[in-house]
């Protein structure tokens, strides 16, 4: 049943299925992320198996850049890419990625070796190219819909971490006296993340596209010119608007990257600086503490939770960042936390350290809700949807650039 407003045109804040449609983006937005957190959560099992290898660093070397090449060409194309496809495939290739880490270890009855870190390496290449794929398309895709979609889709890639570093928590406290404990903890988590990636796939195949809202936002994003919608309207029922092979006039994509530069760059900087510090210097450079080989868990959770909690931060009002100065000086104070992090680990107790990381964390989730939720306003549907698919390449080109950085700690260590 739809609701109309005072001219009669529907109301697409009262449309049937919004509830429900937060809610799938949410679980959307946690299998988005959910498998590269949980590798990255069970990275001190992977430091046992690998001690020499930097699997932290190297890991995420391999996954960002591979990541970042697949965007670029996705976003060159982005009008041309049937969105359904590119999301199955996305959610597809994370299934299939983690059910082979998952069968990896328990063929090699969790032994090291070379050969067992290149194929760990191989599949998490299908990582980056997934997420390019399926968060990429996404936000794209939700950047024409009702900002609660994308604030909960970005909410949902928070709770990944969240959720897998309390999990680690908990594992680690049952299984750290026990033979193989760090294992039992890394299968646990890959057959619950292979779980849910399966789940994502159900959910946006035979659920998202037929709910009445998320028609209603397709079927006037086809009206405006994409055809990037038209596969999921035929699996609504709608055939009348995808006959059309009308393409109304649109602002190129220079042009939208002109008009909100300062937007990509905000992303930009926000993970570049976050993914310089998170994970490797959290493992590798905040030397020994009492809490032992809980300390690297414990910062990561900490990241991760107020990561989290900040993301739901700018549904109030008065707290969002709108003006856009404001939103870049924001963001350039936050170059401040890398000497922070370089005296705080040379001279500062883990207090300190934990105080820190759950301010990048916090500042993270906030600024990316407000820099997505505000960007993609006063375009068309089509616009809207390009605009979406170039600022998660800036995201992508700050994590990928910050993941390149983060070596840099190393210089010192006895390393270079």
């Amino acid at each position: 049943m739809r609701v109309s407003d005072s001219n009669g045109s529907p109301n697409p804040t009262r449309l049937e299925g919004k509830i429900t449609a937060l809610v799938v983006c949410w679980v959307l937005g946690l299998g988005s992320l959910l498998a590269w957190n949980t590798l990255l959560t069970i990275g001190d099992y992977y430091y046992e198996l690998f001690p020499r290898y930097h699997p932290a660093r190297v890991l995420t070397l391999i996954y960002q850049p591979l990541g970042l090449v697949t965007m670029i060409i996705l976003t060159s194309q982005e009008a041309k890419i049937d969105t359904r496809k590119r999301n199955l495939a996305g959610y597809t290739l994370f299934f299939l990625s983690t059910f082979g880490l998952l069968l990896l270890d328990i063929g090699t009855s969790g032994k090291g070796g070379t050969g067992s870190y290149v194929a760990i390496c191989i599949l998490v290449a299908g990582y980056g190219i997934a997420d390019s794929l399926a968060s990429g398309g996404m936000v794209g895709d939700l950047s024409f819909m009702c900002p609660e979609f994308i604030q909960s889709f970005f909410a949902g890639l928070a709770a990944s971490g969240a959720l897998t570093s309390g999990l680690r928590l908990m594992t680690k406290a049952a299984f750290e006296k026990s033979h193989n404990g760090l294992r039992k903890g890394a299968i646990m988590f890959l057959a619950i993340s292979t779980l849910i990636e399966f789940l994502c796939v159900l959910l946006y195949k035979y659920v998202f596209p037929k709910l009445p809202i998320v028609k209603h936002f397709r079927s006037k994003a086809a009206l405006e010119g994409s055809k990037t919608v038209k596969t999921d309207l035929v699996v609504a029922g709608i055939h009348k608007l995808v006959d059309d092979e009308t393409q109304m006039e649109r602002l190129s994509t220079k042009q939208l990257l002109w008009q909100n530069i300062d937007y990509a760059l905000d992303l930009f900087l926000v993970y570049g600086l976050t993914f310089s510090i998170i994970p490797g210097f959290l493992y590798e450079n905040t030397g020994s503490h009492k809490l032992g080989s809980w300390y690297p868990l414990v910062l990561i959770t900490m990241y991760n939770v107020f990561n989290f909690i900040s993301r739901y931060i700018p549904l109030i009002e008065c707290l969002k960042i709108k003006n856009r100065k404001i939103l870049m000086l924001v963001v350039l104070s936050r170059l401040f936390l890398i000497p922070a992090f370089y005296f705080t680990a040379k001279y500062g107790d883990q207090g300190w350290m934990i105080m820190l990381t759950s301010l990048v964390g916090l500042t993270n989730g906030y600024l990316t809700v407000c820099v997505f939720t505000a960007a993609p306003k006063g375009y068309k549907g089509p616009e809207q949807n390009a605009l979406g698919n170039l600022l998660f390449l800036f995201l992508d080109g700050g994590l990928t650039s910050g993941v390149a950085l983060d070596w840099l700690w190393l210089i010192g260590n006895g390393i270079f």
